[in-house]
């Protein structure tokens, strides 16, 4: 279905992956994994066919489906449900279908009369080829399944949320697939709730076709893989294994044993033997015996397999908070609209100095929007947001809006830096963007390229130079490997200002330590209470 070979990928001068040979066959479900920055996204907009490996050839014999981390749409003004069946041509067909019938009500002559009849006739021939009613029952099921309501699939995708918009693809693309294709899913589970999460295992696990995906999520991995492919950014290699997610823990874990164990020996050996030859090497009629030894000495460290290097980790940190008054940020009367539909209203909220707040409620009940008007890149219909005694807000947006895909890591930095007034050198953030494992050149990619979780380090560093004192902090860890994730949770909790946070993630708002939470669309606000967690893996 999917044949890659000799491939060779890379991020300008740096090598991802040299020599790789993959296949993709029908009842392949294969887990992509690695470190962020391993190559994971770029290997498979290799394998989508959106970008070209540096060495090597893939050739894709059959239907495949693609969901990138960030999708793009040309045509905001589609409504979501049309966007949806747009994977069939189903959108084009119930559209013309549609104008058909409107122009049969009111034409009066016969001949023209006929000549629709016809044209109506074989769009409905057409309709039914595709699965007609059955099909856009279909898509419906899917789109209930994925959390999306009838009223949202009614919208304008310009109308929706980031996570909505994410939600309509995913929609998409498994309403297209026919089961018998390929399945390429780039962290699949962003933006779900729960019960979403738990329908999607299901059907990937049912897939008869391909599938590669990449995801952070080990209960998707362990429910749905029966193969896994370890990229390693220490050897440039990729590990294919024919086991299930839980057996390629055991064996990696067992292989990096036995590599130990290997190594401790041939030192300990390799060590006797120089001991040895240093002896010998003192008696000029031993010298070449004592050469002998070392070179053998030597052979037994090489002939070994490399140990796991251990992978660096980000050294996440959050700005130090510049001075402010006791309440650096307040927003009354907000409220918001688009067109007809009402996201929510009466938001009051006042953030003081170093308070922790959480919001919450579910898909589409404007969460980010919110974050957006109080960060000042959405104006609100009614209301105001007041900014106090030295207010310096960081914002941190889900799908990396505050980030400039044109320019370079170091040119976001200095863009950066500029916006927030701090006067620092090139060095200095170079320095900066090294902590957050952007070292050497990477520090002139283009932002364009970068996978998500590299994305989302670029855009926690340049908060780093914002001295920030109110963060509003929309799905910090998506996109991030439990390590990465672990450093994100670590900083939020060792920062001093305010937070104001939106995320599904349970394991950060146990970080924020949240004193308040605002509940939408509603926007009543009320003191934080364990009971409220499970209202956020439903966020």
């Amino acid at each position: 279905m999917i044949t890659a070979t000799g491939l060779e990928l890379r991020a300008g001068s740096r090598i991802l992956l040299s020599g790789a040979d993959l296949r993709v066959q029908a009842g392949d479900r294969i887990g992509l994994v690695g470190r962020n920055g391993a190559g994971k996204t770029t290997t498979m907009n290799v394998l989508a066919g959106l970008s070209q490996p540096y060495i090597g050839a893939v050739e894709n014999n059959g239907p495949f489906g693609y969901l990138p981390q960030d999708p793009r749409f040309a045509d905001l003004s589609q409504t979501a449900s049309n966007r949806v069946l747009s994977a069939r041509g189903l959108d084009r067909l119930l559209s013309d279908m549609a104008k058909a019938e409107a122009e049969l009500a009111e034409v009066a002559d016969d001949a023209k009369r006929d000549k629709l009849v016809r044209r109506y006739s074989r769009l409905e021939e057409q309709f039914a080829a595709r699965g007609g009613y059955a099909a856009e029952s279909e898509a419906a099921r899917i789109c209930s399944n994925l959390g999306l309501e009838d009223r949202v699939l009614a919208q304008t995708l310009e109308t929706l949320s980031g996570g909505q918009r994410r939600r309509v693809e995913l929609a998409r693309i498994l309403f297209a697939d026919d089961g018998d294709g390929v399945l390429l899913l780039d962290e699949p589970t962003n933006h779900l709730d729960a019960d979403s999460v738990a329908w999607l295992r299901g059907f990937l696990a049912g897939h008869k076709g391909g599938l590669v995906l990449i995801t952070h999520d080990v209960e998707l991995l362990d429910e749905v893989v029966n193969k896994v492919w370890f990229l390693d950014p220490t050897r440039s290699e990729i590990d294919l294994y024919n086991l299930g997610w839980t057996a390629y823990q055991r064996q990696r874990a067992e292989d990096a044993e036995r590599r130990r164990r290997e190594r401790a020996n041939a030192e300990k050996k390799a060590a006797a033997l120089t001991r040895q030859a240093e002896k010998l090497g003192a008696k000029a009629t031993k010298a070449k015996a004592a050469k002998n030894m070392l070179r053998r000495a030597e052979t037994m460290i090489d002939d070994l397999e490399e140990d796991l290097l251990e992978e660096k980790v980000a050294d996440v940190r959050l700005p130090d908070p510049a001075k402010c008054g006791k309440v650096p940020l307040t927003a009354s009367g907000l409220s918001k609209s688009y067109g007809s539909l009402e996201v929510f209203s009466g938001v009051d909220l006042a953030i003081d100095r170093g308070s922790r707040v959480v919001i919450l409620g579910l898909n589409g009940a404007g969460k980010t929007t919110l974050l957006r008007i109080l960060a000042g890149s959405l104006e609100p219909d009614t209301g105001s947001v007041e900014p106090g005694h030295g207010l310096r807000i960081g914002y941190f947006a889900q799908e990396h809006d505050t980030l400039d895909h044109t320019g370079s890591v170091l040119e976001q930095m200095q863009s950066a830096a500029s916006d927030s007034g701090a006067d620092l050198t090139e060095t200095e953030l170079r320095k900066i963007l090294g902590a957050f494992l952007f070292s050497g050149e990477d520090a002139f990619k283009p932002v364009g390229v970068l996978s998500g979780g590299e994305k989302t380090r670029l855009a926690l560093a340049s908060l780093v130079c914002s001295g920030a004192n109110v963060l509003l902090l929309d799905e910090p860890t998506n996109n991030l490997d439990p390590a990465s994730r672990q450093q994100v949770l670590d900083a939020v909790d060792r920062f001093t200002g305010a937070i104001v946070m939106v995320t599904h993630d349970p394991g950060a708002v146990e970080a924020l330590r949240p004193e308040r939470a605002i509940l939408l669309p509603d926007g009543d606000e009320d003191l934080w209470s364990d009971d409220l967690m499970e209202l956020v893996e439903l966020a």
